[in-house]
């Protein structure tokens, strides 16, 4: 089943083709919400709450356009609505992945480290840098997706993310000389 065909059968009332498209995306939704909230409870929440604005609006959602922006817009837009209302916790980066059972190897463990000083990096931006590059890098949207997901002008959109990238590219930098200067 495609995209299409499952939002033709959801509007006409089928809850079966809804769950098609919530197995495709809920993990894109969680990962977004997540890296955006910094909080599993509340990331989880958020995408239960993006799933069935989606499932209520259906109808009007219009065949042939992308599924993706259109539900990651909803989440995104529900995530924004939370933060103006009360201040969120977060949970330590440390405590979002359960520990590896098993040994890895070398080159794992550095991809590990790696990810975990991206999402330390991401986590000192601004919500607005930080959901730009979450977006375009973890839920792989397109910029023009970006641009309508965020709703805002597509040349705002990739300033937006130029400038997100380079606060990232600092913050990581930053990182690396505060682990340089550690040892020396």
């Amino acid at each position: 089943m495609t995209d299409e065909q499952a939002i033709l059968r959801c509007q006409d009332g089928e809850r079966e083709a809804f769950r098609y498209l919530v197995e495709r995306y809920k993990d894109v939704l969680y990962g977004t919400a997540l890296l955006m909230m910094r909080n599993p409870t509340l990331a989880e929440e958020q995408v239960q709450e993006a799933f069935l604005a989606a499932w209520r609006g259906i109808k009007g959602f219009r065949p042939g356009r992308p599924f993706k922006p259109w539900v990651v817009r909803i989440l995104v837009n529900k995530i924004v609505s939370l933060r103006r209302t009360r201040t969120l916790p977060t949970v330590p980066l440390e405590q979002q992945d359960p520990p590896e059972d098993v040994p890895q190897p070398a080159e794992a463990v550095e991809a590990q480290l790696d990810r975990q000083a991206i999402r330390q990096a991401l986590a000192r931006l601004t919500p607005d840098h930080r959901e730009v590059i979450v977006l375009r890098y973890f839920a792989d949207l397109t910029v023009p997706e970006l641009a309508e997901t965020i709703g805002v002008p597509l040349g705002t959109a990739k300033s937006r993310l130029h400038r997100a990238l380079g606060n990232l590219r600092d913050e990581l930098t930053t990182d690396a000389d505060g682990e340089d200067d550690g040892d020396g």
